[in-house]
């Protein structure tokens, strides 16, 4: 029997529309998803990573078919509709499986190609998939592999050199629409990692004010004196609008943080000044509505795919050396697992040849009682040399590329030779 398939199941922004992507959204964290893939009898290793872009499983399995049903099951009930999601879902198995995770890694896979934020996302998750014990030793080895091979690439390209993240694509939208920001204030709508990344670009950008809006007012007055700006609640959020340009919405929320209605009459008493928002949330914090008001501009994280194109022929160039790189590293992994597979088979035929080499021995010196010990003990040698001999063509059947015939079979073939799978008719 061979070893454990590995999958990788899920819909990413390529595949699926927003509108889907934030039904599947894990915004209440990994712990209870975690769990329940826990209680799938299908899976033996599982790995869970939920972002703004993408939600894909990671696991082994023996029943590709069942385990599959199961995943799905579990990950779209109440969520979506089989019919929803027709055509969205992608599925890569063993060498594919791994490849498609060290592109994802690698940012090869991102919406912006190069954005460093995706392996901060992969290793919080591993984070999860760790402390539930979930991931054994292929995914253990497999994730740390895809740390290694994004560091690899990060090293030896320039592929994050001239990529832009979500954050800083949000902010070339702003420039288009203001043209120069340093008089322009800026509200962020949630404190978590987007949003400082955000302020970050902005505040590079030399925007007059940042205004932090948060649920917990500890953390947004933190972000706020880190870039010497002011906090506000919720609560404010509305009344603030009237004194802000750029607004830019990252929060977990699952619900609309702010809507048509709740804008309008703003836009009244700012005299129709330019209102510019950016909803980079999933689930969305904003009325996709609120677009349809003049002045009015909002942007959500599928229309920051225009910003994709910029210093897209350097990107590109910078693509093909990581995709070459990813291509080694996958068949390293790949070579890795495979003599993994063979591993058990080259051990029970090692002990079946010490078990026949001693009793054989153990006969043959019972009867040879003029022995010395120095002669019993070159005849022992003699023996576990003789064994070691005739393994060597068999070892290296098993463990050299044969173009003609795949690895199972190589197993098969040695097994059925040397009776591995029936031991008690092999004396």
């Amino acid at each position: 029997m061979g070893r454990d398939t590995i999958v990788l199941l899920g819909v990413n922004h390529k595949t699926t529309p927003l509108a889907i992507r934030e039904k599947l959204a894990l915004s209440g964290g990994y712990e209870e998803p975690l769990a329940a893939l826990g209680r799938l009898d299908s899976l033996n290793e599982y790995y869970l990573l939920s972002t703004c872009n993408r939600v894909e499983v990671l696991f082994t399995c023996s029943d590709v078919q069942l385990a599959r049903r199961q995943v799905l099951d579990m990950l779209f009930a109440g969520r979506v509709t089989r019919k929803e999601v027709a055509g969205c879902i992608y599925q890569h198995e063993d060498e594919d499986a791994i490849q498609h995770l060290f592109l994802v890694a690698s940012s090869l896979d991102s919406m912006i190609v190069g954005e460093a934020q995706i392996l901060g996302q992969l290793k919080e998750a591993y984070r999860f998939a760790s402390e539930k014990k979930s991931s054994g030793l292929v995914l253990n080895k497999l994730l740390h592999k895809s740390f290694s091979v994004t560091k690899r690439v990060r090293t030896e390209t320039r592929i994050g050199a001239s990529a832009v993240s979500i954050s800083y694509a949000a902010v070339e939208l702003g420039r288009k629409i203001f043209g120069d920001l340093k008089d322009k204030r800026v509200m962020l709508i949630g404190a978590g990692e987007m949003a400082e990344l955000a302020a970050e670009h902005l505040v590079g950008q030399g925007v007059k004010e940042v205004v932090v809006a948060n649920r917990t007012l500890e953390r947004a007055v933190t972000l706020a004196k880190r870039f010497h700006g002011r906090a506000i609640s919720l609560e404010e959020l509305v009344d603030q609008l009237e004194h802000v340009d750029i607004i830019v919405s990252s929060t977990g929320a699952t619900e609309l943080i702010l809507t048509r209605g709740d804008v309008q009459p703003v836009m009244r008493r700012r005299r129709n000044q330019p209102l510019f928002f950016i909803d980079i949330a999933v689930p969305r914090d904003l009325d996709p509505a609120i677009n349809e008001l003049d002045n009015i501009y909002l942007y959500d994280i599928d229309d920051l795919n225009n910003v994709v194109e910029m210093n897209k022929s350097e990107r590109d160039k910078e693509a093909v050396k990581a995709a070459r790189i990813v291509d080694e590293e996958t068949y390293k992994f790949s070579s890795w697992l495979e003599n993994m597979e063979v591993t058990p088979t080259i051990i029970e035929l090692r002990t079946l040849a010490d078990q026949i080499s001693k009793k054989e021995l153990a006969r043959t010196l019972g009867r040879l009682d003029s022995l010395s010990p120095k002669e019993k003990k070159s005849i022992e040698k003699m023996a576990t040399s003789i064994a070691s001999k005739m393994l060597h063509y068999p070892l290296l059947y098993l463990k050299s590329d044969h173009h003609c015939v795949d690895q199972q079979e190589r197993i098969g073939v040695v097994r059925s030779l040397f009776n591995l799978d029936n031991p008690q008719k092999s004396e």
